[in-house]
């Protein structure tokens, strides 16, 4: 049974957790040059919810859902990975766009894969990037 000051923790917790998570994001984001629509599908809202992105871009979340906060996780997995196996942060930066013969890319970019909106394609990203650094 929970009680209003463990639910308040909880809330207080989410609330730092998304604040931490959002700013991370749009770092990336900015390092990546990623687009507002590319930002809106990674992060699994629609093109109605701009407004939504403004507003976590300007004044951030007091919660973000369960699937959010597990899309930034994946993205941020991707970003240390790529920071960990190329030598400059230009060129691990650079990685996502660029064509790759890996067959999960199938001759596509990995920020092709991940723009498909499925949450799973950023899984598989992060995972094949975890495999090419030995983790």
């Amino acid at each position: 049974m929970s009680t209003p000051l463990i639910e308040n923790r909880a809330a207080n917790n989410l609330s730092k957790q998304s604040e931490v998570a959002l700013k991370t994001f749009f770092r990336i984001a900015e390092l990546w040059n990623l687009s507002l629509s590319e930002q809106l599908t990674l992060l699994g809202l629609r093109e109605t919810q701009k407004s939504t992105l403004y507003k976590w871009k300007q004044d951030g979340s007091k919660s973000l859902s369960q699937d959010t906060l597990e899309r930034i996780s994946y993205i941020l997995g991707i970003y240390k990975s790529l920071q960990i196996l190329f030598p400059s942060e230009e060129s691990a930066d650079a990685w996502i766009k660029k064509p790759n013969k890996a067959s999960i890319f199938g001759g596509g970019s990995a920020l092709e894969r991940m723009l498909s909106g499925n949450i799973s394609d950023l899984y598989v990203v992060r995972a094949y990037l975890d495999a090419q650094r030995g983790g």
